[in-house]
């Protein structure tokens, strides 16, 4: 399907004020050291569109890339470990909590996950968190490649039994996913377009007239 394929960057913000008018966006969230650049550049097919840096929480505002089709990709700050002063912290978790509450554009999150050490606690909270909005998510089990096969059927088996509480208030899908061994692209872009297939009529019209 190539949906994120030939994606681009469009802009960055780190003000919700700054955000651009966009006909749908994608969200990608995860732990500052789960794989998320990793994951949109073996998405997009791209070495350096997302930035990977060996040092977690690098990614300081708010990322969009425009997809092919006129939509939109967005790269959010990592959660949880960063080597930054509080203050700068403290905006990060503002702007991310404001603009996962409160963007009209926003149809679905793409939560990223270390495959050995998923559901962790902020990972849970991002997921109490964002059932307000009743917006599914869909998780990638990131670095799978670090498992056996063994451990990976374990792996999605009991991440799918811990999520059956969250599936009961929200749209919740998870897979395996390995930006090393390019695992799992095809799923992550059949689960993007399916969300992109249900917007509506008004929205897909004004996408292809950008």
């Amino acid at each position: 399907m190539n949906l994120f394929q030939n994606a681009r960057f469009f802009t960055t913000v780190n003000h919700l004020k700054d955000l651009p008018d966009t006909p749908a966006e994608i969200a990608f969230v995860g732990r500052s050291n789960a794989g998320k650049s990793s994951a949109i550049n073996t998405l997009c097919n791209h070495v350096r569109l997302a930035y990977v840096s060996k040092t977690p929480g690098r990614t300081q505002h708010i990322n969009f890339f425009e997809l092919t089709n006129g939509h939109f990709m967005v790269d959010l700050p990592g959660y949880g470990y960063a080597q930054v002063p509080e203050a700068i912290r403290t905006h990060w978790v503002k702007l991310l909590g404001d603009y996962l509450q409160t963007r009209r554009q926003l149809i679905g999150l793409v939560l990223i996950m270390d495959a050995r050490h998923p559901l962790k606690p902020l990972d849970i909270q991002m997921l109490d968190f964002f059932a307000l909005t009743e917006k599914p998510v869909h998780i990638l089990l990131s670095k799978a490649d670090k498992l056996s096969k063994n451990e990976q059927i374990k792996t999605l088996a009991s991440v799918h039994k811990q999520l059956k509480p969250f599936t009961e208030r929200q749209a919740i899908s998870v897979q395996l996913f390995s930006s090393l061994k390019k695992q799992g692209i095809d799923e992550v872009e059949e689960t993007v377009s399916a969300w992109l297939a249900m917007l509506p009529e008004k929205a897909i019209t004004e996408s292809n007239e950008v």
